[in-house]
């Protein structure tokens, strides 16, 4: 198996590495963290010009019709250089989610404007437990003639506050199968009975908490089959858990360069540190960690971009990835000593970062139980 880069993988690739360098230093970066948005509609606008958002949508909505691995690709540096914003609810929580379960009138609706960078979507799942379940959806959606009312409470919606539209996941009838009965509608932003509140997150990351209390959204709404919305869901997350991989692996490679440039240039005893035996087989297990782990991702990406079945290999991605992420940053701290325990090193930020991806859409455990339950246990 092949796992070379093609030529136009290879160009997007350095075309995102040198735009992420130059137009968002960690200095936006901190300064987006502390921001009350998190998000910058200048490196936004730019963004959608080169056709980020678009890219894994069809040319027939704007998009430029590249592959999911491609994506994949693109993320992973948008992780090396902690890309803030919307764009992972946009693109693949929201943007992936009406292509794939969206009628004709919504995708022409909806995506066009994503691909211009003029709607920003996010996907409102999570509820108290936090699990990525259907039995932990208790967010309600009776019908009443043709309308639906919406009340309960979501939470780790990311990017909420920004987004002109929601996909919102409720239970529209019971059934001894939780995950029967769910649908997903689409609501705006600003639909009257809906309150967004920001949380707060050890990754500084924009989550939110999205109330709902009596909000009326027509039948036209759903998004996909009523009662059948887990299946919609089911599908995403696979897209959704390899592409949070994709960017956990970014960092992780950020933090061991960071490691690395270190161990060269710190001298300790007259020599570099990166010359004694224990630091070359820290730097040495990083990297072959982060290295299966990447092969993990584009293994499960290029299945899923070729319409393959890929449960177990989505599962063993976010699961390893998770793990590799939290060791990497860790090691690195360990390289670099006290200096890195400062809240003003760059290290930090990957930190943070490791720490709530690997909780994102199911923490490792989760999803080695995943593995398990494909394996036949």
């Amino acid at each position: 198996m092949d796992f070379e880069l093609i030529e136009e993988q290879r160009i997007l690739q350095k075309t995102a590495k040198d735009f992420l360098k130059k137009e968002c230093p960690k200095e936006l970066v901190r300064s987006l963290d502390e921001s009350e948005d998190g998000h910058s509609p200048e490196l936004w606008k730019k963004m959608a010009e080169l056709g980020w958002m678009g890219l894994i949508l069809p040319e027939a909505y704007g998009g430029s019709e590249w592959s999911f691995l491609d994506m994949v690709i693109l993320l992973e540096e948008m992780g090396y250089n902690i890309c803030p914003g919307p764009f992972f609810p946009t693109t693949i929580l929201g943007g992936l989610t009406v292509l794939k379960a969206g009628n004709e009138e919504q995708k022409k609706e909806i995506l066009p404007r994503v691909c211009s960078g003029d709607m920003i979507l996010t996907l409102a799942m999570s509820e108290a437990e936090g699990w990525v379940e259907p039995i932990s959806i208790q967010t309600k959606a009776e019908q009443q003639g043709e309308e639906f009312i919406l009340s309960g409470i979501k939470l780790f919606v990311p990017d909420a506050h920004l987004a002109h539209k929601l996909l919102i996941v409720a239970r529209t009838s019971d059934n001894q199968d939780p995950a029967q009965g769910l649908t997903v509608f689409l609501a705006d932003a600003g639909a009257d009975g809906m309150t967004i509140n920001r949380l707060k997150s050890i990754a500084r990351d924009k989550q939110c908490e999205v109330v709902l209390d009596g909000v009326r959204l027509p039948a036209g709404s759903i998004l996909g089959t009523k009662d059948h919305g887990w299946s919609v869901i089911t599908e995403i997350m696979r897209y959704a858990a390899v592409a949070r991989s994709a960017e956990i692996i970014g960092g992780a490679r950020a933090a061991m360069d960071l490691a690395f440039d270190y161990a060269k240039e710190r001298t300790q005893f007259g020599r570099p540190i990166g010359s004694f035996q224990a630091m070359q087989h820290y730097m040495a297990d990083m990297w072959v960690e982060i290295y299966g782990a990447r092969n993990l991702v584009y293994q499960a990406a290029w299945k899923l971009s070729e319409g393959l079945p890929a449960d177990m290999e989505a599962a063993m991605a976010k699961g390893r990835a998770g793990l590799v992420g939290r060791k990497a940053t860790i090691t690195a701290h360990r390289i670099f000593g006290a200096i890195s325990f400062t809240m003003e090193h760059d290290l930090h930020l990957y930190t943070r970062r490791a720490l709530a991806g690997d909780m994102a859409l199911g923490d490792s455990d989760f999803h080695h139980e995943k593995v398990a339950k494909c394996m036949g246990l």
